[in-house]
């Protein structure tokens, strides 16, 4: 009868006149391709998403992947998608958080696993130290509080650690061509575990001692443990990919010879490890120590000993962790200055909150001028008190000294922890 059946389409426009009009329709996706759909109901059957039924006015529920009603024409089933999720948008792995927070939800824990590992390769050290902004944004919250994002996704990921066979996923048809990642940090990690999927030849080369870059020698261990870091880097390893500690590329080996090793494409992942300084007299005396540097020598086990008193500059996440390991390496006593406000801050709400029970002091709005010497050595701080004027670049109110605020305060460390390029 030369009928088309236009099903999930609405008008969206008519236009023309009596026995000459022009309609314009809208479709809707289905997401299923109707055509090779047999309307088995098995991608209902496995679908973790529960959503009301509106043929039966929401009373009863139904899943995602669904079939409007037993005699729907066609009978192919379609999906339901309302655009992307405000928690996985604001995540900066765009992780499917909908998606395996419902699988978790379904008991489907290595399927859900599967899915964050589609776009986060180290998911068990991410829900120690991630600042999930997902759960900031989650609508949950407008109700009563947000979901546990982060720890759901460590709870999924330290299971699979756990299990007698950790999930690896599966790896394309070998290729020959041979990867170098410069770098075992987060980034040379991640570049090494999508590469290994796609079938790549991939060798790490790190120059320090141990594997992981910031994850093992910037993150103090009471936050990061180490079995963690270890465990994940692991599952890289069992995928064929190897690492060579020890390698600095430009000293121990030359790019121009891995070339001639057969490497025909280089990923350099060497982080951002210079620590900016604070441009002040006596940066240079013996017991001032940069954050970063600080950090790393702590955690390569190296006897560091920044002092009884020690004086910790910035208000970042490095900033904290430093004096925090200050205190567990010998100093009786270690604080925070910060040139702007408490609500300024750049570092965690949960770092500030465990450094104040902790009982170390935060001095806000104060600000450095000089460190002051004996013999070579620190012996105080000179500092000025500051007032909050305009908005800088950053968006954050600029600090403003205090004419005639200067003070003294005796210290015989200093750990300046202002940021890193």
């Amino acid at each position: 009868m030369n009928i088309d059946l236009i099903t999930c389409a609405e008008v969206a426009g008519i236009e023309g006149e009596k026995g000459h009009f022009r309609v314009e329709i809208r479709k809707k996706p289905r997401y299923i391709d109707a055509s090779r759909c047999t309307a088995c109901g098995d991608c209902a059957e496995v679908c973790p998403i529960q959503l009301p039924n509106d043929y039966d006015q929401g009373l009863t529920s139904r899943k995602a992947a669904f079939k409007k009603y037993a005699q729907a024409i066609p009978g192919a089933f379609a999906i339901s998608k309302r655009g992307v999720a405000p928690c996985k948008s604001e995540c900066p792995a765009h992780i499917s958080v909908q998606g395996y927070i419902a699988l978790v939800a379904a008991g489907k824990y290595r399927e859900a696993l599967k899915l964050i590992k589609q776009e986060n390769p180290l998911p068990s050290i991410c829900g120690r130290v991630c600042h999930h902004p997902c759960e900031t944004i989650c609508t949950r919250g407008r109700v009563d509080e947000p979901v546990a994002i982060d720890p759901i996704k460590r709870f999924v990921a330290d299971l699979d650690l756990h299990s007698e066979i950790p999930f690896i996923p599966d790896i394309k048809e070998k290729k020959n061509e041979k990867v170098a990642i410069v770098g075992s940090g987060p980034s040379g990690l991640s570049c090494a575990y999508y590469l290994a999927i796609e079938g790549y030849q991939v060798t790490i080369f790190e120059k320090q001692a141990v594997p992981g870059g910031m994850l093992t020698l910037g993150i103090p261990e009471y936050r990061l443990p180490r079995d963690i870091i270890n465990a994940e880097i692991q599952i890289i390893r069992d995928m064929g990919v190897d690492i060579r500690t020890g390698v600095e590329v430009g000293e121990t080996v030359t790019i121009d010879r891995l070339r001639r090793e057969g490497y025909c494409a280089f990923f350099l992942g060497i982080g951002a490890q210079e620590c900016k300084l604070l441009g002040i007299e006596g940066e240079d005396l013996q017991g001032v120590y940069s954050g970063m540097n600080f950090l790393r020598d702590v955690n390569l086990g190296k006897p560091v000993k920044p002092g009884n008193r020690v004086a910790v500059i910035g208000g970042g996440n490095v900033a904290f962790d430093a004096v925090r390991t200050a205190r567990r390496v010998g100093a009786k006593e270690s604080f925070i200055i910060y040139r702007r406000s408490l609500d300024e801050m750049p570092a965690n709400e949960e770092e500030i909150e465990e450094c104040k029970e902790e009982g170390i002091e935060l001095l806000t709005l104060t600000n450095p001028s000089r460190i002051m010497g004996e013999n070579g050595r620190v012996k105080a701080i000179e500092c000025l008190k500051m007032a909050l004027g305009e908005p800088d670049e950053s968006g954050r109110r600029r600090p403003v000294p205090i004419e005639g605020s200067e003070f003294i305060i005796e210290v015989d460390g200093v750990i300046p922890a202002i940021g890193q390029e």
